[in-house]
């Protein structure tokens, strides 16, 4: 059994359009071949489930740099141990919670004497611009359980202020757009409790993993079969997961070259 694990912004979305339309024939192929996708990002649950909606994923998915693990009540035919219910889902919590983050962002800022802007600062319409998102995604963007999204206004002291997030036993991530801080949050740690019920379907169970971030290095780096998508820093990703496959294309076409590689032999004519 395959399971495909992806990241979104820059991988299955294009960075700056958010569409998928390039991935559309490698997402049939899925589908025909019964393979779960598993979607894995930084963005918040509301935002996710907008996303699956559009791409008709009803599999299990994974929130704000593996903040939560969200499995569809009913999906397995077992009880998912450790998990709350709730919403229509069982829930894996792993991450800390978000106003501790908050909280922990702003003594790093004051420590470090670098300042920043975080979600919590911005409005929808504030951070509609700063992503190019519509104003209604951008207002889920904002409910945030398990991650801050911010911007670093003094980059001359980032490295200072990554310092003090990280002496005060939280971690920073870059993603596309934004650095994160987080707290247990850990993308491959999510991904092992997930494919973990996953093997109870099937012991032999593949998992491949795609993402175009330096915050998606952990869970390629335990998948069965890791893809690069195109990025400007390929050459720092594929020294940190050296049995990567790097795609020629960016976005969601590359995420097809993918797929289709692995699946149909094959990538799309250009």
């Amino acid at each position: 059994m395959d399971v495909v694990v992806s990241d979104l912004d820059g991988t299955l979305l294009d960075h700056h359009t958010y569409s998928f339309q390039a991935a559309l024939p490698a997402l049939r192929l899925l589908r025909e071949k019964k393979v779960p996708l598993v979607l894995s990002s930084s963005k918040t649950r509301s935002e996710m489930e907008h996303w699956r909606t559009l791409i008709g994923s009803s599999d299990p998915f994974i929130a704000e740099n593996g903040g939560c693990v969200y499995v569809p009540e009913g999906y397995f035919p077992f009880a998912v141990p450790a998990a709350q219910t709730r919403g229509g889902y069982h829930l894996l919590e792993l991450g800390t919670g978000y106003a501790e983050l908050v909280e922990s962002l702003q003594a790093a800022s004051a420590r470090s004497g670098c300042r920043v802007r975080g979600f919590h600062q911005m409005d929808a319409e504030e951070i509609s611009t700063l992503c190019g998102l519509a104003p209604e995604i951008a207002r889920l963007a904002r409910q945030r359980e398990f991650d801050e999204p911010f911007v670093v206004l003094d980059p001359e002291r980032e490295q200072a202020l990554v310092d003090a997030i990280e002496g005060a036993g939280k971690r920073c991530t870059r993603g596309g757009r934004f650095l994160h801080i987080v707290g247990d949050n850990d993308k491959a740690a999510a991904l092992e409790r997930l494919i973990g019920l996953y093997r109870r379907l099937d012991p032999e169970v593949r998992t491949i993993g795609l993402g175009d971030g330096l915050n998606d290095i952990p869970f390629l780096k335990m998948a069965n079969v890791a893809y690069l998508i195109h990025t400007p820093w390929i050459d720092r990703m594929q020294r940190a997961v050296p049995p990567g496959r790097a795609t020629a294309n960016p976005g969601p076409a590359g995420w097809c070259e993918a797929i289709l590689e692995l699946y149909a032999g094959g990538a799309p004519a250009p």
